[in-house]
């Protein structure tokens, strides 16, 4: 296992853990704009792990949920709001991630492969179809998926149907989870992003598995298990809260 300065310098490098893009993606960027591409990443990357190795997580699970623990296979869904704590507690599980073809998901896309996330291009508007069947062939090859299932833009709190159609293409069942820092900084954005502060307690909160759709189903139910989903999220979400108020 490396050392975490190891780490951290190969993190700086942006050798360590990137992992290829799978989508097209515009390379036609302003000189100001490949200046960001090469620093912001890096310099995301290295906060986010200089803060990462401070925090303590701690598990918990519903009745009849089993958390998932690499190497792992299947969908997984969370609040967008959560981004930063899951991004570092997820990051062994060598995940793909759904992410938008703009030039902010090309920061977002750069950041992740250096934290060993892989990245699929595409969104709900733009490149979603070609993104979802990019994300069937991770799947396909025994790989996790991820989805920020309220992103990119909201409302918070309710799911997109990408993972449900996702899990009808494939049959996998899809997992729900909420990480909630009990010390953070609430942003004043759509979603209150989450950023937690250093050697703060993480509670990692697991629903059980939604079960996939029919390959064939119509789009009513599609609906009905979006709605089956957007609960799992929500009781995870209850549940960490309603643990950090007693722990306090």
């Amino acid at each position: 296992m490396l050392d975490r300065p190891v780490a951290l310098r190969r993190w700086l490098r942006g050798g360590a853990g990137a992992v290829a893009t799978i989508g097209n993606v515009s390379e036609d960027y302003t000189f100001g704009q490949r200046v960001a591409l090469w620093v912001v990443p890096k310099l995301t990357a290295l906060l986010l792990a200089m803060v990462g190795m401070t925090l303590r997580f701690e598990v918990i699970a519903e009745e009849g949920a089993t958390p998932a623990t690499p190497p792992a296979r299947g969908i997984f869904c969370f609040w967008h709001r959560c981004t930063l704590p899951a991004g570092w507690y997820f990051r062994k599980f060598r995940c793909s991630i759904l992410i938008s073809q703009s030039f902010d998901g090309e920061l977002i896309a750069r950041t992740l492969g250096l934290l060993g996330y892989g990245s699929v291009r595409g969104s709900s508007s733009r490149g979603g179809g070609a993104g979802l069947m990019a994300l069937r062939d991770v799947l396909a090859e025994g790989m996790p998926v991820v989805f920020t299932a309220d992103g990119p833009r909201g409302p918070i709190y309710e799911t997109k149907i990408g993972p449900v159609k996702l899990a009808a293409m494939t049959g996998e069942p899809m997992g729900s989870f909420y990480l909630l820092p009990a010390r953070a900084w609430a942003m004043r954005s759509w979603d209150r992003f989450l950023v937690p502060l250093p050697f703060s307690r993480v509670v990692v909160s697991w629903a059980r598995l939604v079960s996939a759709p029919a390959a064939d189903a119509d789009a009513a139910t599609l609906e009905a298990k979006r709605v089956e989903l957007n609960e799992a999220l929500e009781r995870a979400r209850i549940r960490a809260e309603e643990h950090i108020a007693r722990r306090n």
